[in-house]
């Protein structure tokens, strides 16, 4: 007989199993009743749990984008400017390695024509975007050169250019560097 799980742990349990369903297929392909049969619970259980589809996804995509930018802005520590943006460069780039959430943030994107979602996605958006700024205190140029690179970090990171050949997926692997940013300033991009 199978060990009766707690609500927390039954909770932990369905959100990391609609995690890979929904990173897979995104808000409308994912399949609450696939989530359920892989928990061993009822499909009602689980809305009995998060109220909508909807609202399991939005968690997951906000969990998604809040272990970005909690990522990024502890690895800045105390430091400031440039040498916090390195640091948080060098963890963006550590924390790609999490497919699932990856995926998530651009199932999160690619949801974006459902008001509600675009909403959120939007403050997820801009949490990640003052992380960056109010801990390097760098001018919006810079902030968003910054997380402009990462969302091509992003994209590769999904199509999965570690594993793939060509001079572009070589490109697209090359690391953000300290100094990389050093040259845009709001005083040279006027």
């Amino acid at each position: 007989m199978a060990k009766r799980m707690r609500g927390a742990e039954r909770r932990a349990q369905v959100l990391e199993i609609a995690a890979a369903e929904f990173a897979a297929h995104g808000l409308h392909g994912a399949s609450t009743e696939a989530i359920a049969r892989d928990a061993g619970i009822t499909q009602a259980y689980v809305f009995r749990m998060f109220g909508t589809k909807k609202a399991l996804f939005l968690e997951l995509v906000r969990a998604a984008f809040d272990r970005l930018s909690d990522g990024m802005r502890d690895a800045a520590g105390d430091r400031t400017g440039l040498d916090a943006l390195a640091a948080m460069g060098a963890q963006y780039y550590d924390l790609l390695s999490d497919r699932t959430g990856l995926l998530l943030q651009l199932q999160g994107f690619a949801a974006c024509g459902d008001e509600e979602v675009r909403e959120a996605v939007r403050e997820c958006f801009a949490r990640m975007w003052d992380a960056v700024a109010d801990v390097t205190g760098l001018e919006p140029v810079t902030v968003k050169s910054f997380l402009a690179f990462g969302m091509l970090l992003n994209s590769g990171a999904a199509l999965d250019v570690e594993h793939a050949d060509g001079t572009w997926a070589e490109g697209v692997r090359t690391r953000i560097n300290a100094g990389l940013f050093e040259h845009i300033t709001a005083e040279r991009n006027r």
